[in-house]
């Protein structure tokens, strides 16, 4: 028999956010919007896209797992140096791993930032999860005709306003209010989903 405290404990368990995109050139960014998400007590799992330079900080999940999941490794990409094949094998990538921890229940959202390649590779990611789940993209290709990147998922797209290459005033505040706007769509889930559990439990009461 499940007890009212155990199913609450169940639904109330913290599932991260993903973070995604290229952290050898947008690392700064990223590690802001991390921190800003961390503040707002929204846990996070970084999934690094990049295949240039090397990652400004350590990612949850490395670019040598996203590359093995589109069937490829990270030295075949650097050897082949096409910027092309490298964004949609990422792209690939990126999306069978979203979707796997989807199913095993550890994706509370996706929050991605980027320009073109970013874009392309992040809301692949976003298309491959199910509808409800918060998917935001910072991207600088918002203010234009973004159906390729949607599609018919729920992707909300954010237009970055100045290109994502460093901190400024008017990119650090598009960042926060990303951060913000993430953090209150996984939190409204969470009150969403303790409250069906509350009225679960109460119904199943004899």
């Amino acid at each position: 028999m499940v007890t009212t405290v155990g199913l609450l404990q169940k639904v109330c368990y913290i599932m991260p956010v993903i973070l995604l995109g290229t952290l050898d050139t947008k690392g700064v960014e990223f590690q802001l919007v991390r921190d800003l998400l961390r503040q707002h007590n929204v846990a996070t799992l970084v999934m690094d896209v990049g295949s240039q330079g090397p990652p400004h900080f350590t990612p949850d999940i490395g670019r040598e797992q996203v590359f093995s999941a589109a069937g490829s490794t990270l030295a075949a990409v650097l050897a082949a140096n096409d910027r092309g094949q490298a964004v949609e094998l990422a792209a690939r990538g990126a999306a069978r791993l979203a979707a796997d921890l989807h199913r095993q229940g550890q994706v509370q959202g996706v929050l991605g930032l980027g320009g073109s390649a970013g874009t392309t590779i992040g809301t692949a990611a976003m298309r491959a999860l199910p509808f409800g789940i918060p998917k935001l993209m910072v991207s600088t290709l918002a203010s234009g005709q973004v159906k390729q990147y949607v599609g018919v998922r729920d992707v909300m797209m954010l237009h970055s306003v100045v290109d994502i290459s460093g901190l400024n005033r008017i990119s650090r505040m598009v960042l926060q209010n990303a951060a913000a706007a993430m953090a209150a769509m996984v939190q409204a889930g969470e009150k969403s989903r303790e409250s069906g559990a509350r009225s679960q439990a109460a119904a199943d009461k004899p």
